[in-house]
């Protein structure tokens, strides 16, 4: 059985909007908590190139994004 881990920042109500990580042989898995049964399978590699475009430190918060 895969174990989800949710986002601390999400809280622990259930019915939270979030993404939910596992670990599943080779390759990580994201889902929306919204949508557990759309799971999406990602490399080391993805999941950082995924993080490196939307968290932008020199930006502010972890979902500033630039423009343009």
């Amino acid at each position: 059985m895969v174990q989800w881990q949710k986002s601390t920042y999400a809280g622990g109500a259930d019915g939270n909007s979030c993404v939910e990580l596992a670990h599943a042989d080779d390759s990580l898995l994201l889902r929306e908590g919204d949508d557990p049964d759309r799971i999406l399978h990602v490399t080391r590699d993805g999941l950082a190139g995924l993080l490196q475009v939307t968290y932008r430190p020199s930006h502010g918060s972890p979902n500033s994004r630039r423009s343009g």
